[in-house]
């Protein structure tokens, strides 16, 4: 009997496939506002004071965390596993240089200061005494503690009276110092400067020189109230359509069309608001005022800012009639529009004739 021919089956070469082996240790994940250095210096915090609330004052962290953030943080780190996991890989994983600035300022335990007291406050010791205070007590002191270390906590606590044979002298016999009448008896006569006669000199001749202009410029102050009386209570002239009254200056509209804005060297235009007040942000050409044939006036906006028009607000590129007495207000400066309605009138009458000439 013949067998049965089978399909020969082509069999596919097998690609070996090369899977990467992890390199170094895992990458934490992100701790979020907490980073590696802080949850050193809170360990070695808690392990110098037992008290969070002490680590919360003395430390000084990335960020400013609460007291409330510290005791989560503490509690994560101790109960919580991954999170514990997580920072004590990100801890191992900081530069020695980091570890030791965290381990340098580190907080002082009571035991430690018990031993910086039994060096008294009248003494001046050197820097080889502490580094000898250190190698006795050795087991003591944080690892991280150097002579100079000692010596400048020592000397903040003398500083601040915390040394066991110090005290704080009381006022009465019976209530103690407070720090405004503890400050008020310190002897500042260490503290000032050397007297300096060149430098007093200088001061004296500054202080004549600002005498003598505030005192021009009162006498000049009466002379601008004379001036500002008369330009407010003066009449139009046979010249003047239209008047832009301010508190110091009044401009007077004497041709159909004007310019305002702020005048610099390269530009001038007709009006210059910076003679009424402080003008920087106007632009130097703001707008223009023009009168109409009909005898109407109509402002254009043509600087960045908007132009207040009895306090609605004139935009950039838009034009607007001005009535007689309205308010223009531009960037703080403040006018007062009025119309000389007897030249008007005739100005109307002469173009009604010019249209008309049957009238």
């Amino acid at each position: 009997m013949e067998k049965e021919r089978r399909p020969r089956q082509v069999q596919r070469p097998k690609v070996k496939t090369h899977r990467r082996r992890p390199v170094g240790p895992k990458a934490p994940k992100d701790l979020g506002r907490w980073k590696p250095i802080d949850d050193l210096a809170l360990i070695i915090g808690v392990q110098q004071t037992s008290d969070l609330q002490t680590v919360h004052l003395g430390v000084k962290f990335s960020s400013k965390f609460t007291l409330q953030e510290l005791q989560h943080r503490w509690y994560a780190l101790l109960y919580d596993p991954t999170v514990s996991r997580i920072a004590v890989s990100a801890i191992r994983n900081l530069h020695p240089e980091s570890v030791q600035s965290v381990q340098r300022k580190a907080l002082f335990s009571d035991q430690e200061e018990e031993l910086l007291g039994t060096i008294k406050s009248t003494e001046t010791p050197s820097v080889e005494q502490f580094q000898e205070l250190l190698n006795l007590n050795a087991s003591v002191f944080y690892p991280a503690r150097t002579g100079k270390s000692l010596q400048k906590h020592w000397l903040l606590l003398k500083q601040y009276s915390l040394l066991p044979d110090q005290s704080v002298n009381p006022l009465n016999g019976t209530e103690p110092l407070s720090f405004s009448d503890a400050e008020e008896q310190i002897n500042d006569e260490d503290l000032q400067e050397p007297y300096d006669e060149a430098l007093e000199e200088e001061l004296i001749r500054n202080d004549r020189r600002i005498k003598r202009e505030i005192r021009l410029l009162e006498n000049e102050l009466s002379r601008w109230g004379v001036l500002v009386g008369t330009a407010a209570t003066s009449n139009f002239d046979t010249q003047t359509l239209a008047c832009l009254c301010g508190r110091n200056v009044r401009y007077l509209m004497r041709s159909k069309e004007i310019s305002f804005g702020r005048d610099s060297k390269d530009f001038a235009v007709d009006v210059d608001l910076s003679l009424e007040g402080p003008a920087a942000k106007i632009s130097r050409r703001q707008g223009t005022i023009k009168l109409r044939s009909n005898g109407d006036f109509f402002i254009a906006n043509e600087g960045k800012r908007a132009i207040l028009i009895d306090g609605s607000p004139l935009l950039s590129g838009n034009k607007k009639r001005l009535a007689n007495n309205c308010t223009v207000e531009i960037c703080g400066l403040r006018f007062t529009f009025l119309v000389y309605y007897d030249l008007i009138n005739a100005i109307r009458q002469e173009n009604a004739k010019t249209t008309n000439p049957l009238v």
